[in-house]
């Protein structure tokens, strides 16, 4: 039975991307996004709580999109596959979540008119509209 690996999230960008080139000239973004959730408790009373998620570029038209016109604070949709990769830090051993744009099963759209796009946002980027990623 086949599997899929699939997280879709709305949320607020906590900072402006952050761009990385290698040596041979492909980039990376990585990104910072705030997804939050309210209730009110058995007393009543608001309560709120903000999840944070790295979102980890290497898709090139998606990226550049990301570096071009995204900045801290917008409302973005991304389109994703979860990854889970440990590392260490310092001597300790450390697990990463991270969400990979990559590929063909992937989306990252800006859900905000876009300063400078000419008075509208750019069209959504998604798997139909970019092809294959290069690298």
């Amino acid at each position: 039975m086949p599997s899929v690996n699939k997280a879709f999230l709305i949320g607020y960008l906590g900072k402006d991307p952050e761009v990385k080139t290698f040596a041979n000239g492909n980039k990376v973004v990585n990104m910072s996004l705030a997804t939050s959730k309210q209730w009110k408790d058995r007393d009543g009373e608001k309560k709120e709580k903000t999840s944070w998620h790295r979102i980890v570029v290497y898709h090139k038209q998606m990226g550049e999109f990301a570096e071009k016109y995204l900045k801290k604070g917008m409302l973005i949709q991304v389109e994703g596959e979860i990854d889970v990769r440990e590392y260490e830090h310092a001597g300790e051993k450390r697990t990463a979540v991270e969400i990979l744009l990559q590929g063909f099963n992937c989306a990252l759209q800006s859900l905000e008119k876009i300063e400078g796009g000419g008075g509208s946002r750019p069209p959504a980027q998604t798997e139909a509209d970019l092809g294959e990623m290069p690298y």
